[in-house]
């Protein structure tokens, strides 16, 4: 008898605009509700939604002007998110700033609630990924 879980994936475009961080964390949270505990869903609703709004706010739109937004479950235990765009000029890194100021914690908070996260260039654009325990 094999006791080994089957990874999940999921793909969806929304699109390259303010509104498409709150489609993306609507569809994530939709398809991953009883799947992953509540504690870890809500924290993959917010790093989706700070992963493509930073993707509407600085990348550029994929072809149709749309964002890709992918997610897997790895093993039941590892939620992998991935926002992929058309790139932008500057690589995606955390910055510092004022306790009043009213953004620039995107990164920040990505990077306080996944085990890790980077960046993938290629010819097509780029993607921002985290992992999630």
């Amino acid at each position: 008898m094999s006791t080994a879980v089957t990874d999940r994936a999921w793909c969806v475009v929304v699109p390259h605009h303010a509104r498409g961080a709150r489609l993306a964390r609507h569809r994530l949270t939709d398809e991953l509700a009883g799947i992953i505990d509540a504690d870890l869903l809500a924290d993959a609703a917010a790093v989706a939604a700070e992963l493509v709004g930073n993707a509407v706010r600085h990348g550029s739109a994929l072809p149709g002007d749309v964002i890709r937004l992918a997610w897997r479950l790895i093993s039941g235990e590892i939620l992998e998110i991935r926002v992929t765009d058309g790139g932008s000029p500057v690589a995606p890194e955390p910055r510092s700033v004022a306790p009043d100021s009213i953004d620039g914690r995107g990164l920040t908070i990505v990077a306080a609630l996944a085990e890790t996260w980077g960046v993938e260039r290629d010819g097509l654009g780029q993607s921002v990924w985290a992992r999630l325990r």
